[in-house]
């Protein structure tokens, strides 16, 4: 069923099809560009539908699953998705998944319009998603690397390259790591390693530091917009040695610092068995802005709300460098430990910035507000139907 709703250019999913992908044996949702609302008890498969959604973007999905591990049970280990999408490109035909037989494969198939396409890093091209799970309900006071994932995975959005970059970046670490195993000590064999990280990794954490200030500045306008804000603002900052030398020199010059940096570390990383300095040891900070109080001390309640109130910062940020296209926004259980009023807030603001989110809970009743401006779906056991309304 499509949305009689008449609406602007934007990112959207129009068709969904699943096959052998977790619990869903097949299925295909036709849909329109606004909201839209799985309800259903819990286990019945809504979030197993934006791990699909989720997968029509680069990487491993919202679950971060191992690929063989996403195909239904019983059946032959294959699996897909295809999807018809809206994109800056026009309508898009994406299908991805996994072949009989491929179980143990440490990639996926990805197709473009029917063209095979060498990873899935391509897909950064076509899409973007962010996703709220509540597995990250803890990201403010777990460990550091959850929330430098999150921030990657916010700059993707708007800096395909971005993935590309940290993935040459954690090869060329990795390698450097091998040879420091193997008490290699022949310098020739560093230096190229150490280049690349040197040109990748200050390229990763300008990234960071810039997403971070313009997501700082998005929440900033937001507090002028709205002092009483259910989702409050937030101070933001991303800690670490290379960011700090990148508000304080040239690019050139902290390459060139963080390579000799490198160079000299190398006995002092061999006896830790790992690289101690890097992109991969920096950290995102925020603060709770009306509170002044850092994130990891709020409440739950608090700690929610600052992480919804930076994901639609972020889909607003998105927005205004797409011109006007937002981001699709995967938002799971989202309505859990939300009052009436946070409820209501948040989707008024997820109609204001204009994306297709998809939004999971075992009540209905709890997304009326939105009756008449989203699609609804029931979800049971591996089926999705329209959900009936009146």
């Amino acid at each position: 069923m499509k949305s009689s709703l008449s609406f602007a250019p934007r990112l959207w999913v129009e068709r969904l099809t699943l096959t052998n992908f977790r619990n869903y044996k097949n299925v295909t949702l036709d849909l329109g560009p606004e909201p839209v609302v799985l309800a259903g008890a819990n286990g019945s498969g809504k979030t197993n539908l934006l791990e699909a959604v989720s997968l029509l973007a680069p990487g491993q999905g919202l679950r971060r699953a191992a690929y063989a591990d996403i195909a239904r049970v019983p059946g032959d280990g294959s699996w897909s998705v295809a999807a018809k999408v809206h994109t800056d490109l026009g309508a898009v035909d994406i299908g991805t998944g996994l072949a009989v037989g491929a179980e143990n494969a440490a990639g996926r198939i990805v197709r473009i319009d029917g063209v095979t396409k060498p990873g899935s890093g391509v897909l950064a091209d076509y899409v973007e998603v962010a996703w709220l799970t509540p597995t990250m309900d803890g990201l403010f006071t777990g460990p550091a690397s959850e929330r430098r994932r999150f921030l990657d995975r916010l700059i993707l959005c708007f800096d395909a390259e971005h993935g590309r970059r940290s993935s040459r970046f954690e090869r060329a670490m990795q390698q450097r790591n091998r040879l420091l195993s193997d008490e290699v000590r022949d310098n020739a064999r560093f230096q190229g390693l150490e280049e690349v990280m040197a040109e990748t990794g200050v390229a990763i954490a300008a990234a960071r530091a810039e997403a971070s200030a313009a997501l700082q500045a998005i929440s900033e306008r937001r507090r002028e917009r709205d002092q009483d804000s259910a989702f409050p603002w937030a101070k933001i900052a991303v800690e670490g040695t290379l960011e700090a030398d990148i508000g304080a020199m040239a690019a050139l010059d902290v390459e060139e610092r963080y390579r000799a940096a490198l160079r000299s570390g190398r006995e002092r990383d061999r006896a830790a068995g790992r690289t101690l300095e890097g992109p991969h040891r920096s950290d995102l900070v925020v603060e709770h802005g009306p509170k002044a109080m850092p994130a990891r001390l709020c409440s739950t309640g608090e700690q929610k709300a600052l992480l919804l109130g930076l994901v639609l910062s972020h889909a607003e940020l998105t927005a205004e460098r797409q011109g006007g296209r937002a981001p699709i926004l995967l938002l799971d259980e989202v309505t859990a430990h939300l009052d009436a009023a946070r409820r209501a807030a948040l989707f008024a603001e997820i109609l204001a910035i204009g994306t297709q989110a998809w939004m999971t809970g075992t009540d209905a009743e709890a997304f009326s507000a939105l009756l008449g401006r989203a699609l609804f779906l029931s979800v049971d056991e591996g089926r999705a139907g329209v959900w009936p309304q009146g």
